[in-house]
């Protein structure tokens, strides 16, 4: 005979059983995910507890209740502490063995977006891969002959005219600089990957962090000890996490700034490798959380394009950078902002044999 609850916790939609005190009765696979805690943590804790108190799912929940019908709701938002903010689509239905409970099904719509977000933040890596190589070529060049050039000159210049061949110099090194930068994305080749332990990866990061940028900026995280090891390459992901946090850093206040790292384990987004036919499940989340005033809902589409940047200073690399090297890993990365948190959040795939040794 089936058992019904085997039924429900194979879904990938997370369901949910409201008692009539808006505490939570049951839990399946799913929703245990969705809230970051097992069924025993949940069970008889208060909804209030795990979504804001001003959530529309409790208006749902009352209009079940009162009306006894079954009603749906779409781009509800959940904002958890430890999952984040997340838009779902949310079906509510009484319970007619138990009345005043309400069967709640939460269906996760973002992850379709983090699709079509992703393959946007590939195609603009590829144009700048095209870029780097010509301007490798085109512009690296000709800088080397203006640079010796000014360097002549300087031999036989006066210190007013010095200061002019110096300050060519220094433009030619630091375009110089730019240009190799870019040059990064002109490599095409598959990254060397193993099994990485992403904690090991975030705590190196976060040393690094702290004896340079990121002096002055509390850090906290939020780490599922049982989280299995990612496919990736170490060195590569060491990267995308400095460059996340460095970005994090610049953009909390110079007084109370804080960054937390969170890691957690999803199930239900797959992907496709970049030149492979095979397909790669996503279920390893990390979080890259800071406090600062938020990022321009416009510029949230743009943010991962090559030259768009908020520092004033910046050239608009560094995310471009990211989402290369996630999108290399077959991976996705996005952003949730508002007021005082804003989420890099990177979806990787674990190792195919979890068992393998770690490094």
């Amino acid at each position: 005979m089936i058992d019904p609850a085997a039924v429900v916790n194979s879904l990938a939609d997370a369901v949910a059983v409201i008692a009539p005190d808006d505490t939570i009765a049951w839990v399946n696979h799913a929703a245990e995910q969705l809230f970051g805690a097992g069924a025993s943590v949940l069970a008889g804790q208060r909804l209030d507890a795990l979504v804001p108190h001003d959530s529309p799912l409790f208006g749902l929940l009352m209009q079940v209740r009162r009306d006894g019908v079954s009603i749906s709701e779409s781009a509800i938002r959940l904002d958890n502490p430890r999952t984040g903010t997340r838009e779902m689509n949310i079906r509510a239905a009484p319970l007619m063995d138990d009345p005043g409970s309400v069967v709640v099904t939460f269906h996760d719509d973002s992850l379709a977006q983090h699709l079509d977000r992703q393959l946007t933040h590939r195609n603009a890596a590829r144009s700048v891969t095209a870029m780097a190589a010509m301007l490798a070529h085109e512009v690296k060049n000709p800088l080397s002959g203006i640079r010796g050039a000014a360097q002549l000159l300087e031999h036989g210049a006066d210190d007013d005219e010095r200061e002019l061949t110096r300050l060519i110099t220094e433009e030619a090194d630091r375009i110089v600089a730019l240009v190799n930068r870019m040059e990064v994305f002109a490599d095409d080749r598959p990254p060397e990957r193993t099994a990485v332990n992403i904690h090991e990866v975030l705590d190196h990061v976060r040393k690094l962090a702290r004896t340079g940028f990121a002096r002055h900026i509390k850090f906290s995280d939020s780490y599922d000890p049982s989280l299995p090891p990612v496919w990736g390459n170490r060195d590569q992901l060491v990267q995308v996490f400095l460059n996340l946090l460095k970005n994090a850093a610049e953009a909390v206040p110079a007084e109370g700034g804080a960054i937390t790292l969170l890691t957690s384990f999803r199930q239900g987004l797959r992907l496709a490798i970049p030149g492979s036919g095979t397909r790669v499940e996503l279920p390893l989340l990390v979080v890259v959380r800071d406090n600062g005033p938020g990022i321009p809902e416009d510029l949230r589409p743009h943010l991962f394009d090559p030259f768009v940047t908020t520092k004033p200073n910046g050239s608009g690399l560094g995310l471009a950078l990211v989402a290369k090297i996630v999108g290399d890993h077959g991976g996705v990365v996005d952003i949730e902002s508002q007021p005082r948190r804003t989420e890099f959040r990177v979806m990787l795939p674990k190792h195919p044999n979890a068992g393998e040794e770690v490094r």
